[in-house]
């Protein structure tokens, strides 16, 4: 099955015609196979367009950019620079908002017909993979894929329109756990815009200056080298010292956005993953320890999501660095 995108004339999207994206059929997922979890849950493109009502800005009543017409737009930016089939996007979505129609407003909330019911969803985020650019990593089948996340909380609402955020991100898709590999390479942390054609151009943008190749020698790397159990106990005490250090003696070491919940995730995992865990003698490649970080990030919340992915792999990145090197990471391992 196809699902055929076609082109809007809403919020700026008029001018020249891209092209139809057809998009193949993605089979549903269940949750414990989801790209992100928290307390989020999944949703198709259709029920985000037909079944969700689109925030407005309060002042003035101008119609903010929707959350399909978001996906929408970075999935045809993505087809005209990549030119490759594209699957139907994973969508999930939380923070549920719910509303009435002006006609029930006196009416008890037992009493109210699904025709007089309205919602929307303040947070929602998105991926869909481009199967036909793939690698392997680790005996992992890694998938690129292309997405993003908005967060209505992060607009002011109840003023007039104005600018809109947005983030999006191009890397890889892990498939044996459909963990999100992301680089500050492939992320835009906070795009700025009031019309779809402008995002759009920032999509593109992105997509065409991301280096494939120069992104899978940085995991083929991680693959190579190796924690011992000592240091991988190390690496997690300190962590978990981290959130707890004076503001002075912070000062220095680099940003960790990452939790004391998601290090108890990954100490678990260390031991449990069926998929990255230690080795008998309790080594653990950098590729490993940076899934078994990637998986505990699927717990954060939607609009912290992305930050942390990317936060992930600074870290193993620094900590691979400070094995050969004193540098701002070494901290982690001393």
């Amino acid at each position: 099955m196809e699902l055929i995108l076609k082109n809007s004339s809403q919020n700026g999207s008029e001018g020249t015609k891209s092209p139809e994206v057809r998009l193949t059929e993605n089979k549903p997922k269940a949750d414990d196979r989801a790209f992100l979890k928290a307390n989020s849950v999944g949703i198709n493109l259709d029920e985000l367009k037909n079944r969700c009502i689109v925030p407005v800005f309060a002042k003035d009543n101008e119609v903010t950019i929707s959350h399909d017409q978001f996906i929408e737009t970075g999935l045809r930016a993505a087809k005209e620079i990549l030119n490759k089939p594209i699957e139907m996007p994973q969508i999930r979505v939380s923070h549920q908002i719910k509303g009435r129609t002006p006609d029930a407003i006196n009416l008890a909330a037992n009493e109210l017909n699904e025709s007089q019911k309205t919602l929307y969803y303040e947070r929602m985020a998105w991926v869909a993979r481009i199967p036909e650019i793939r690698t392997q990593i680790g005996g992992n089948e890694l998938s690129l894929a292309i997405g993003g996340i908005r967060c209505y909380n992060h607009e002011n609402l109840h003023s007039k329109k104005g600018v809109e955020k947005f983030k999006v991100f191009i890397g890889f898709q892990n498939m044996v756990c459909l963990n999100l590999c992301i680089s500050t390479d492939g992320y835009l942390s906070e795009i700025k815009t009031d019309n779809l054609n402008d995002l759009s151009f920032k999509v593109k943008e992105l997509a065409q200056g991301f280096n494939f190749n120069r992104q899978r020698e940085v995991y083929k790397n991680l693959e190579e080298a190796y924690f011992t159990e000592k240091q991988f106990a190390t690496l997690l005490g300190k962590l978990r010292l981290y959130n707890h250090l004076p503001g002075e003696a912070k000062k220095d070491l680099p940003e960790i956005l990452l939790t004391d919940n998601h290090f108890n995730v990954i100490a678990k995992d260390y031991y449990k993953s069926k998929s990255f865990c230690r080795s008998k003698d309790g080594r653990i490649s950098l590729w490993k320890l940076y899934n078994l970080i990637t998986s505990a990030n699927k717990s954060s919340y939607i609009d912290s999501f992305l930050d942390r992915n990317v936060n992930g792999l600074k870290l193993v990145k620094g900590i691979s660095s400070a094995l050969n090197a004193n540098c701002n990471y070494s901290w982690f391992l001393n």
